[in-house]
């Protein structure tokens, strides 16, 4: 016996999902049932299930699965309170550009046994709402109701469809009890599913006028600039970054990164800023040419630097914005940069910037040479700058700094992992993003990712979506998965990931990975936003503990949280002023990456 349930599973798998991170409720009864289904008559599930005990952890480790695989996957949920529970997640997805089609179901609309499935407890009187997808509606590419068996096929490919075509997305679908227990013809069960005729919007590129505008304004720059932030994401663009970046000796700095977008190694990468007044390029301010390519916000207007300049483009800067799908940014209710840019442009990265290279201007460019050695070293003083500050020592019993121990994690993981290819690195640590963005930046596309939005507790529901998804699609210098994934996190953002539900999942799916939790006492970024409006207002003069943000002074046991969670499977340690920061993270590296077993190494800070 097929049911729409055993249609709507049977057409995940053959559009290509070959992973359903899940939370059960009462509205799956006819999916738990074909999932046995299939184990009784195949010996396995067409889709993989894995089972998540919160919905934000699920709704995470799905986008870390489809960043890393680049192939959509689905997410199931449980009614009105599921949808609810997937939280910031969903910002993060959406913001992040990320296809995942996320199913739930919904009350039975039938009351006194009129089909299969009717209603028969008290929940379902309590979770049927009057507008379900709209608690997600803003956030998602798509969303529809499955009404009936016959249209599976269809809602299930056009909303991957809209889902994988820029801009990209998380999609929504939902069914009532009873349409799910609906029984079907086997015919229609069988009727052959695919994405042939149902493809992604192919990638778009710049008119012959935008090229001729854009090459002849970079050729002829004294000071062009390049912006990215995302760019990638997309990795045929990184190369042609770089080379254009290259022949034309223009100087790339990224704002607010969500990839790897340029090789730490690259002579003409300048830099990494979240956008705190004071830390964007000078060289904002002097370009005459400026190219943002695929970011989120390239400046901050009313931003200024220690002598009280402001950190934005001059009036006279020729700015051209392009974007692979919503270069005018429409979901956000204003933005600034559209305002002030010559041209705005709709295009594909990767064939934007070939555009380019082939359009015969790459080999003019005014004040190659001399423009080439400053940018060097400007790029030469910025990585000095960070070495130094790795081995600069802490004067006793005080706590070590951020960019020591990153420079000892860094150090740990190329002795132990020495092929970039084999690491990745899901970096969530949001007061100190300038700092870890900058110091554990990969020389290789793709060693980094964050996730795109502003929601915390993305990267320990990440971390088990990233193991899995790299050996599913064979990434590492072996192909069969990354050797060591490293999930970095603030305290704070460590108990917004749902710790004691993403640990049970990685013990539960051998999925380990090594967590840094860099523990300032609290919520450091509300006490930063709140100095950035009043520098000396009353707040400025008080601890976190009396502002409220922060957790002291009874901390808990973050490494003893996980190993908790996983039933002694995990290894954790506290590190402390004073206390072996070397020989820990290579203990903790070489935990993950020989005995797959999950490492926590929590760092105490100077406190907030």
């Amino acid at each position: 016996m097929y049911t729409t349930s055993s249609l709507f599973l049977h057409t995940l798998a053959q559009v290509g999902i070959t992973h359903a991170f899940v939370n059960w409720g009462s509205d799956h009864p006819a999916l738990l049932e074909d999932l046995e289904r299939q184990r009784v008559d195949h010996g396995d599930t067409v889709v993989e299930i894995i089972t998540c005990p919160n919905e934000m952890a699920a709704l995470s480790a799905a986008q870390a699965f489809v960043q890393v695989t680049n192939t959509p996957a689905a997410v199931i949920v449980h009614v009105d309170v599921g949808t609810q529970a997937l939280a910031g997640a969903i910002h993060n997805a959406s913001r992040g550009k990320v296809p995942i089609l996320v199913f739930a179901g919904a009350s039975p609309s039938t009351v006194e046994g009129e089909l299969k499935g009717s209603r028969n407890e008290w929940i379902h009187w309590m979770q049927d709402v009057p507008d379900q997808p709209a608690i997600v509606r803003q956030y998602m590419r798509f969303t529809a109701q499955i009404n009936a068996p016959e249209n599976v096929p269809h809602l299930v490919r056009r909303a991957l469809q809209i889902a994988t075509s820029e801009p990209k997305g998380p999609v929504y679908l939902w069914a009532r009890r009873e349409v799910l227990e609906k029984e079907i013809d086997e015919s229609l069960f069988n009727t052959r599913t695919s994405l042939f005729r149902w493809p992604s919007i192919e990638p778009g590129a710049l008119s012959p006028s935008a090229v001729n505008v854009i090459g002849d304004a970079l050729a002829h720059a004294n000071n062009p600039l390049i912006i990215t932030s995302y760019i990638g994401r997309n990795p045929a663009a990184v190369a042609a970054l770089e080379m254009l970046s290259r022949l034309m000796a223009i100087p790339i700095f990224v704002t607010c990164p969500s990839a790897t977008n340029v090789s730490l190694s690259h002579p003409f990468f300048v830099g990494v800023s979240f956008l705190a007044p004071g830390t964007h390029t000078p060289l904002l301010s002097t370009a005459d040419v400026i190219l943002v390519i695929d970011a989120e916000v390239p400046w901050i207007p009313m931003n200024k630097d220690n002598q009280g300049n402001f950190e934005r483009p001059s009036d006279d800067a020729r700015i051209f914005v392009i974007d692979s799908g919503d270069p005018l940014k429409e979901s956000i209710g204003m933005e600034h940069v559209a305002g002030v840019a010559e041209l705005v442009c709709r295009a594909s990265a990767d064939v934007t910037l070939y555009q380019l290279l082939n359009s015969g201007r790459t080999g003019s460019a005014t004040g190659f040479y001399t423009r080439s050695k400053t940018i060097q070293a400007v790029h030469d003083a910025f990585i000095a700058d960070m070495r130094n500050a790795e081995t600069l020592t802490s004067e006793p019993n005080v706590p070590y700094a951020p960019s020591r121990i990153f420079g000892a994690l860094r150090t740990a993981v190329e002795n132990k992992v020495p092929h970039p290819a084999s690491t990745l690195y899901l970096n969530e640590t949001i007061s100190n993003y300038p700092l870890s963005w900058s110091h554990l930046h990969p020389d290789t596309p793709a060693g980094m990712l964050g996730s795109g939005g502003s929601s915390l507790g993305w990267a320990l529901g990440g971390g088990i979506g990233a193991v899995l998804g790299g050996v599913n699609v064979g990434k590492g210098a072996g192909k069969v998965g990354y050797e060591l994934v490293v999930s970095l996190v603030g305290d704070g953002t460590f108990m917004f990931g749902v710790p004691s539900s993403a640990f049970w999942m990685a013990r539960r799916y051998e999925t380990p990975f090594l967590t840094i939790v860099l523990n300032n006492g609290g919520w450091k970024s509300p006490k930063l936003s709140m100095m950035g409006v009043h520098p000396e207002g009353h707040g400025s003069k008080v601890t976190g503990n009396q502002l409220t943000v922060g957790f002291g002074p009874d901390m808990p046991d973050y490494a003893g949280i996980a190993v908790a969670a996983t039933g002694g499977w995990a290894w954790g340690k506290r590190i402390a002023a004073g206390d072996s920061l070397e020989e820990t993270m290579a203990e903790a590296v070489r935990i993950v990456v020989e005995e797959r077993r999950c490492a926590i190494v929590e760092c105490v800070l100077e406190s907030i």
